[in-house]
């Protein structure tokens, strides 16, 4: 994700302030599938790692998604995920939140 928030590798950025990132994922899971990340890991690697110093950035987190799935059009119904060490299937360790959507979801997910 170094990368990308670099602008060093080609992404579609859907959302970017000063703080986050929000790109599309390039494998899909839905028609809507956009990674929102903070550009500064802040040694938050995953949510299991997180401190109270990072309630901040958790909270914009969740709010960029928000705003990312208004931007997709998907604001009536989304979901977002969070992947949390390798029992989850995370594969990058820079905590990322997954926003899905533009079809039904089933639950349970997984």
């Amino acid at each position: 994700f170094d990368k990308i928030i670099a602008k060093e590798i080609p992404s579609t950025i859907v959302y970017e302030d000063d703080k986050i990132l929000a790109f599309k994922d390039i494998s899909p899971q839905a028609p809507v599938h956009v990674l929102v990340i903070p550009k500064f890991r802040d040694g938050l690697t995953q949510l299991g790692k997180a401190e109270q110093r990072h309630g901040e950035i958790l909270g914009q987190l969740l709010y960029a998604a928000r705003i990312v799935a208004e931007k997709e059009g998907i604001l009536d119904g989304f979901r977002v995920v969070i992947n949390n060490g390798p029992s989850a299937c995370q594969s990058v360790y820079h905590l990322h939140l997954h926003v899905l959507g533009g079809r039904q979801m089933k639950w349970p997910p997984g």
